[in-house]
């Protein structure tokens, strides 16, 4: 389940000063695992000063596409897409989870949909291919995009999402909202925030036709939509969203392990299962997740951003209690069902038995 598989790279193509395209090619043995589902991610893996180090990014190619292409924005600080900006380069391998996640809705040929989209920076990636798909699969339903960047020379994708509008005439729209540059229109300068909404809603935007909004982008931004979208009516699950981690460490980190052995008895004997094989251990009460109790009794258990906002190591809770520090990633109906979080799950209970194979 946690297993990586080399990646060719196959062209590196600069977008913006800070952002670069990268598109992949996986072993042809491995073709079928990278077969992927629009608005998915990768997660990878590569060494910096001798430790591991995981991210995610987001897949921009649409279904019909064929290809699997990734969006790369520098983070400041970061290392892994400092590294990806300055020295990817094609002929290069790196190694990938194969695709996660849930940022999507099923695609119906015969639906007349009107679809919302709301990004930030970076947060375009998953939608671009929501988009690209939508419009070639879903011929009756519409696509209004709302981009928020801080000036025109950072929007990700300006020229692609040109061609988009002019390749569907009627049936696929964006705004830009630019934070540092003014605009024609007042409405479109500055950040997205509940006042913004209120006006996007008043002048641009009829929550009542609206069938499903995707929002994804910083978290501050993510909240003042949601909350604006119910507001106007719509049901949490009319509202698909995905935080990306743009807090992230820029170096690995060790996992935070107690340095005193736990004392028999005063513990939480952990029974995890992971790829069909159980192995039991016990672990601190707190101080610790599930996550890193796994790894550190030398399971190879799935992970990427350890701040809650991926699903890359989420596991179900069979026996036992556990409370999650942070969840951005899960969605209600999976938390009721038992499913958390394992790198912000902490025991609960003396016995607790998760399993990452469900």
């Amino acid at each position: 389940m946690a297993r990586f598989h080399p990646l060719k790279v196959t062209d590196v193509r600069r977008d913006t000063r800070d952002a670069v395209i990268v598109t992949l090619a996986p072993r042809d043995d491995d073709r079928t695992l990278f077969d992927f589902t629009q608005g998915q991610y990768l997660t990878f893996r590569r060494e910096f000063d001798g430790e591991e180090l995981r991210r995610s990014y987001s897949i921009c190619a649409g279904l019909d596409e064929g290809v699997l292409r990734v969006g790369i924005k520098r983070v400041e600080g970061g290392a892994f897409s400092t590294w990806a900006n300055e020295n990817l380069a094609p002929g290069d391998e790196i190694e990938a989870m194969p695709p996660m996640g849930k940022f999507f809705t099923a695609i119906d040929p015969q639906a007349e949909r009107q679809y919302v989209g709301f990004a930030g920076g970076s947060g375009i990636t998953p939608l671009l291919s929501i988009i690209k798909t939508v419009l070639a699969r879903e011929p009756a339903s519409q696509f209004t995009l709302v981009y928020a960047n801080r000036q025109i020379s950072t929007i990700m994708f300006r020229e692609e999402l040109e061609d988009l509008k002019n390749t569907y005439l009627g049936r696929f729209s964006v705004i830009h909202v630019l934070e540092q540059e003014g605009q024609e229109i007042d409405l479109f300068t500055g950040r997205i925030d509940a006042d913004k909404m209120t006006g996007l809603f008043t002048h641009w935007l009829d929550a009542s036709a609206i069938d499903t909004a995707f929002i994804c982008g910083p978290e501050p931004m993510m909240l003042a939509v949601a909350a604006s979208l119910r507001d106007h009516g719509l049901r949490d699950d009319q509202i698909k969203f995905e935080l990306f981690a743009s807090g992230q460490p820029g170096r690995a980190k060790a996992p935070a392990v107690s340095a005193r052995e736990v004392v028999p008895g005063t513990g939480t004997q952990a029974t995890v299962t992971l790829d069909g094989a159980t192995r039991s251990f016990e672990m601190p009460r707190s101080g610790q997740s599930i996550l890193d109790a796994a790894l550190a009794a030398q399971m190879d258990a799935p992970y990427s951003c350890k701040a809650g906002v991926c699903s890359t190591c989420r596991c179900k809770v069979l026996e036992g209690e556990v409370e999650m520090a942070v969840n951005h990633a899960l969605e209600d109906y999976e938390v009721r069902a038992g499913y958390v979080l394992s790198c912000q799950a902490t025991p609960l209970s003396a016995r607790v038995v998760v399993t990452y194979d469900e």
